[in-house]
């Protein structure tokens, strides 16, 4: 299985992408909720990803976040009639809260709304996601919750840099290239190094 993967985007296009990682170019398909977070080709970009296998083709889908790819193994593996190709389209179509309040509050309406989901495929997606999605106010609480710690690590990197010598406004810069290349869930201390070696 392949977790994820971290290289230089070579092409971007709505509905997928090209990842440089050691020399190999992976073709990646995505979500235009992942599409509109994508750096300019030539930067550095980590996705993380799902591996389909089918009879005549292996194909790997993309995610910004975590939540965008447990939704879409969600749909793909509880909803009956419900592929890889309807599932980005639900992510391209509503963002991951909008989609948990519909579910839990039996919008079929607005599901149906979204591009290759009919009524029918909308019906059963409340019926069989309905119990496991969970509460979408926790859900966003939840969201807010990491946001804010995601915040509170990006102030103490820079604060560290800060301590260090770094002018406030090259400790941020710094820190967002190191986040963009490791990943937003190293520690500070890794952080704070690759933003060092950056700077030398």
């Amino acid at each position: 299985m392949i977790a994820f993967l971290k290289g230089i985007l070579i092409e971007a296009l709505p509905t997928q992408v090209v990842i440089d990682v050691n020399g190999v170019g992976y073709e990646v398909l995505i979500p235009l909720s992942s599409f509109e977070k994508l750096p300019q080709p030539g930067g550095e970009l980590t996705l993380l990803t799902h591996l389909a296998i089918r009879d005549d083709a292996h194909i790997l889908y993309g995610f910004s976040t975590e939540t965008e790819r447990d939704l879409f193994r969600q749909l793909i593996r509880h909803v009956t009639g419900i592929g890889p190709k309807i599932a980005l389209n639900v992510l391209s179509g509503t963002t991951p809260a909008s989609f948990r309040a519909a579910v839990s509050n039996g919008d079929v309406k607005a599901l149906s709304g979204i591009s290759g989901v009919g009524k029918k495929t909308a019906e059963r997606i409340v019926v069989e996601l309905k119990d496991k999605l969970g509460d979408p106010e926790l859900s966003e609480l939840n969201g807010v919750k990491s946001a804010s710690i995601e915040d509170q690590k990006i102030a103490d990197a820079v604060a560290a840099l800060e301590a260090l010598g770094s002018k406030p406004k090259d400790a941020q810069e710094a820190i967002r290239m190191a986040i963009t290349m490791l990943g937003p869930d190293k520690p500070v201390d890794e952080l704070v190094r690759a933003a060092l070696k950056k700077s030398k």
